[in-house]
């Protein structure tokens, strides 16, 4: 068993969330100092909501709209509607609320195991993951080029040990357009053996690099930051059982943008190469003006949670 760092300590922590009322829980905020709440975070906390209000029958799909930007330093408060409990299927929705307001609406469906056809999409060819460098290995190469804004966060312990088998824009490589991402990732330790919580994990980490998809196709290298970028929606749908705590590949790409709106999706692998996970999501692309704000009228509705 590898030893649990730090950051996924902290991971598996929040998402314990506290009981406070029937159907109402509360949860704490991975980085209080952040400006804004990560996405993943609460879609995967909401995921953990749900689930807590449904018994022996698997999550296989979620879909949530980010509402307003999330604040780092107030707890998250999730409310549980059962909106259905079918002879198969059984569905939530759940709002999460701070400062008396929603900041993000999510529909949850389970479904009880039973048998079916199977098929799925092969995975790519791609070199093992442990030939590839690390996070830590690509910090130390691109030293101090990275935005001061970023620094913190890129520097910091991770909870999900990703490693690109081509560029990343947050690192500055150039930009390979139409071509799609490749990224191994799994948890930096050992994870108890809870097929729930391996998928509530899987949704903190799949929000982690698909904006970069959609982004990677206009700009170069750190000039990410001279856009405004929001994750609007995400969705993600479980094929079948996987641990994220052993290597997964995310193949991602995004087929389009338009009204500064860009579309990305994704395919998550085991390493038996099965097709465990699809994913997709809508992101906010806003160029932003010499003085560092967003070119356009800005609504509270857009807010998103950056990535």
């Amino acid at each position: 068993m590898a030893p649990v760092s730090r950051a996924l300590e902290r991971l598996i922590e929040i998402l314990d969330l506290e009981p406070i009322e029937k159907d109402i829980f509360r949860g704490q905020n991975e980085a209080p100092d952040r400006t804004r709440l990560f996405g993943g975070q609460v879609a995967a906390q909401s995921l953990v909501a749900a689930g807590r209000t449904v018994e022996e029958r698997a999550v296989h799909s979620l879909h949530a709209y980010f509402l307003r930007p999330g604040d780092p330093a107030v707890p998250v408060v999730f409310s549980v509607d059962r909106i259905r409990d079918g002879s198969s299927f059984t569905t939530r929705r759940v709002v999460a609320i701070q400062h008396g307001q929603a900041i993000l609406n999510m529909s949850v469906s389970f479904h009880v195991s039973e048998p079916g056809f199977e098929h799925g999409s092969a995975m790519p060819e791609v070199p093992d993951p442990e030939s590839l460098p690390t996070w830590e290995e690509r910090i130390r190469e691109v030293g101090d080029k990275i935005p001061e804004e970023a620094r913190k966060w890129m520097q910091g312990e991770r909870a999900i040990d990703f490693r690109s088998v081509g560029g990343m824009l947050m690192f500055g490589d150039p930009a390979e357009e139409g071509e799609p991402s490749q990224i191994w990732m799994r948890t930096n330790g050992t994870l108890p053996d809870d097929p729930f919580l391996h998928r509530c994990v899987a949704t903190y980490a799949s929000d982690m690099s698909l904006l970069d998809n959609i982004i990677r196709r206009h700009v170069k290298g750190f000039r990410f930051r001279t856009v405004m970028m929001a994750s609007l929606d995400h969705a993600l749908w479980f094929h079948r059982d996987f641990r994220v705590d052993d290597w997964l590949l995310y193949v991602q790409e995004s087929p389009a943008a338009a009204s500064a709106r860009g579309f990305a999706r994704g395919q998550i692998f085991d390493r038996e190469g099965r097709l465990v996970a699809s994913v997709a999501q809508e992101g906010l692309m806003r160029p932003i003006g010499k003085r560092g704000e967003s070119d356009g009228k800005r609504d509270e509705s857009d807010g998103g949670v950056p990535l």
